[in-house]
């Protein structure tokens, strides 16, 4: 009772939860078509390939506002995700190597650039090394909204294309008989993927972002087989992780909230692994030792 009431009283903590529930929605609903997709691994290339776009907005602008942070690592993480996608298309590399290469070569590119402006005297001043694993106690009212607005502008083209990308999930190449643009559609979608996962920089980091991608969608897919279904529960799953993880953060000694974030929703994954029905272990053991007495009753007759 006590937490809930500084749920809504504490400010900070309001605006962390507010912020957290936000982006649990917007990358749980998101991650469901990169796990559908197979492409898990894009979130890593793609919160990772941000660091530079975001070291370099600072260093043309001189400006630590959201926005346009936001619009660097937007860009940075576009061109990521596009080298992702021509990489694969245009050789023999598989989409495992090309996102490794991605990712280590964006991320290597923006550690560089961030030595760089420590060493130009302005590092401590811009406090860009944050971005690697996140100040979500440094989340203010202007920047719950920048999440909520860009968030539900992102939610809003999913609507629109839903049924889009539902194919192009299941199964592109029919999309692709049926006269859909394929490849603007995926541009489209990796482009929404971008966006999920740049407004959640500030909350958990470049390095801990591909997690609250991933995580609700794969718990999400334990309990259901409906895709429509499986994004309302990883919104769920995301936004409850948020707030647990928030005021778990904010009652707990030197707690940072974004990794106490990616622990709860690793939780949910847990359970949702053990007691899913029809697919949690828990049930496929249980299935499992009544075939064994049945087969072992059968003997005895």
């Amino acid at each position: 009772m006590e937490m809930i009431v500084m749920l809504f009283s504490d400010y900070t903590l309001r605006s962390i939860a507010l912020g957290a529930a936000a982006l649990g929605i917007v990358s749980g609903i998101l991650g469901c078509f990169a796990v559908l997709r197979r492409q898990a691994l894009l979130g890593d290339a793609i919160s990772h390939a941000a660091l530079p776009g975001i070291v370099l907005a600072f260093m043309l602008t001189g400006s630590r506002a959201p926005l346009t942070l936001a619009l660097g690592a937007a860009i940075a993480g576009w061109l990521g995700a596009l080298a992702v996608l021509t990489i694969v298309r245009m050789s023999r590399i598989k989409e495992d190597s090309a996102f490794g290469i991605v990712l280590s070569v964006f991320f290597a590119l923006g550690m560089v650039l961030l030595t760089m402006l420590q060493r130009s005297g302005q590092g401590g001043q811009a406090g860009l090394n944050t971005y690697l694993f996140g100040q979500a106690a440094a989340l203010i009212t202007s920047d719950v909204i920048t999440i909520t607005v860009l968030g539900t502008i992102v939610l809003v083209l999913l609507a629109l294309f839903w049924k889009e990308f539902q194919l192009l999930s299941f199964d592109p190449e029919y999309a692709a008989s049926l006269g859909y643009p394929v490849r603007m559609l995926d541009v489209l979608l990796t482009s929404l993927i971008v966006m999920a996962i740049v407004i959640g920089l500030q909350l958990v980091g470049v390095v801990l972002m591909s997690a609250m991608l991933v995580a609700p969608a794969v718990a999400a897919r334990q309990w259901t087989n409906r895709l429509s279904t499986m994004a309302l529960l990883a919104g769920s799953f995301g936004a409850v992780a948020g707030v647990v993880g928030a005021v778990i953060s904010a009652t707990g000694r030197g707690l940072s909230t974004g990794p106490v974030i990616v622990v709860c929703i690793s939780f949910v994954v847990l359970v949702s692994l053990l007691v899913a029905p029809g697919r949690g272990l828990l049930w496929e053991w249980l299935h499992h030792q009544v075939n064994q007495r049945r087969l072992a009753s059968e003997r005895h007759k």
